[in-house]
């Protein structure tokens, strides 16, 4: 009798229950859209590997832009074509806008109060009202302009003397660990009924990232209020200071510390960028600076260094650019944001780096039973947004593959086929201020600096491979010297 009481046969009974569960959970809806037969327990994980992105796309050339697969426990349906993300993010947007919450964005209560997981709600709105109408409205980034000129300045004094801030390289460490391990394909998620185990210790590492991270946070607060304190303080025409007034002003959308914190740190993931070595400046932008004063997308940092990482790999791409903005702008002149439609080749090759970049939406799930083309998709389905393999469709896009900007002087990439930012009620809010972000920085960087690759690098093997996790990020930061001109 002893035996029935032993630890091993008690795996033995948990295994024997998640098989038996599996197997009849892992059987093919027949309404489901096609997919891959999944195996016992595991599913389809096994196809995802290090690049689910691209692992996705090829497998929607087998079974179609609609695609259902069994991840684990959890159903999952992928769309990958313009017309199909169209039925997702217009067409069903009320259905289908709930967001799918990894285990690792549930630490310190994130999930419920980041813009990024908020369930559709009186709640989201009120955040959504924060950044739309105070922080990221075109009233308020035109006021806001000459602050980040002034910003855009510093920048490019950090980069001339390429410093490094041990501060920020404290909150760059953690919070793109934090990134990464919500970005990590985590069991908890595929196995719901695993999540308090934490197998992988996700979440524990998830803790301890958003720990610091709000600690810091906290500190940067408490600095501000002492500041206010003074006489002779001066109202700081940033994020912390609309946060914060909101709270003491009670402007109908009341805020306490905790929300504070976590819509500063969801500004500062829209805003981040990688630095290391002080001799060698590495193109993820010394912008620590501007969190707490600018906010933007969180494509922004990344877009930023695939941006350069596509002119060093093309240097007449640069050159290009570069003759772009000596005619419009003049030799030693700032660009300003008012420039922005005079320079249709620099717009496109912004446009151009998003379109290559693109991965998937955060992932959503399906509120209540829908119909799509068809194909029934369940409640609580998760559903992804292969944005990589609409973008990189040979259909819509002529020699997919490659760093075309041209094709953006054509094509305004209005439709479905080219939404980096997303679309309806989950559309990025910091997408203006991302777009005249990229337009300051990398205008900036072409036109007042010529920039080497470092000893050994050339454009031929130049480094491209990307990291996945929330955002693509390249694997090996871009380094390059820069050159006065």
């Amino acid at each position: 009798m002893e035996y029935f009481f032993t630890f091993p046969y008690f795996i033995f009974l948990i295994f024997t229950f998640i098989t038996l569960r599996c197997l009849i959970s892992g059987r093919r809806n027949p309404q489901l859209p096609p997919g891959p037969t999944p195996l016992p327990i595991i599913g389809n994980l096994f196809v995802l590997r290090h690049k689910p992105h691209q692992a996705l796309t090829k497998l929607a050339k087998s079974y179609g832009p609609i695609m259902s697969l069994k991840l684990g426990q959890v159903t999952t349906v992928v769309f990958s074509s313009a017309e199909t993300i169209q039925q997702v993010l217009q067409t069903h947007d009320n259905v289908l806008s709930y967001r799918f919450i990894p285990d690792a964005a549930t630490v310190y209560d994130h999930a419920e109060l980041g813009l990024p997981w908020i369930p559709i709600s009186p709640n989201y709105k009120n955040h959504r009202k924060i950044f739309n109408n105070y922080l990221l409205s075109p009233k308020a980034l035109d006021a806001s302009r000459d602050l980040r000129s002034l910003r855009i300045d510093k920048l490019l004094d950090n980069i001339r003397r390429c410093a490094v801030n041990e501060m920020t390289k404290e909150f760059k460490t953690t919070l793109r660990g934090s990134l990464e391990e919500i970005g990590r394909p985590n069991i908890s998620d595929f196995f719901p009924m695993l999540k308090k185990m934490d197998i992988q210790g996700v979440r524990r590492r998830t803790t301890v990232h958003f720990g610091k991270i709000l600690s810091l946070i906290d500190e940067m607060i408490d600095k501000r209020l002492k500041m206010q304190e003074s006489p002779d303080f001066t109202p700081k025409n940033d994020l912390l200071h609309y946060l914060l007034n909101m709270k003491e002003d009670n402007s109908g959308i009341p805020l306490d510390r905790n929300q504070i914190k976590h819509s500063i740190f969801d500004s500062s993931v829209r805003t981040w960028m990688r630095i290391k070595e002080p001799k060698l400046f590495i193109l993820l932008l010394l912008v620590f600076s501007l969190v707490s004063t600018i906010g933007s997308s969180d494509t922004t940092g990344s877009v930023a260094q695939w941006i350069m990482a596509y002119l060093l790999k093309n240097p007449k791409l640069m050159c290009k650019a570069k003759e772009e903005l000596m005619e419009v702008i003049g030799k030693g002149n700032r660009i300003e944001e008012s420039h922005m439609e005079k320079l249709p080749y620099l717009q496109a090759i912004i446009k151009e780096a998003l379109r290559m970049q693109s991965s998937f939406l955060i992932p959503r799930k399906a509120e209540s039973e829908v119909i799509i083309s068809g194909f029934t998709i369940p409640k609580g389905t998760q559903i992804l947004v292969n944005l990589w393999a609409s973008c990189r469709d040979p259909n819509l896009w002529e020699n997919p593959d490659e760093f075309i900007p041209e094709r953006f002087l054509e094509s305004k990439g209005k439709n479905f086929e080219f939404i980096p930012f997303g679309n309806g009620k989950r559309t990025c809010p910091g997408q203006g201020m991302a777009m005249r972000m990229l337009h300051l920085i990398v205008g900036s960087l072409i036109h007042f600096f010529n920039w080497k690759l470092e000893d050994g690098v050339t454009p031929e093997n130049l480094n491209m491979d990307a990291k996945f996790g929330l955002t693509l990020v390249k694997a090996q930061p871009v380094r390059a010297i820069p050159l006065l001109i």
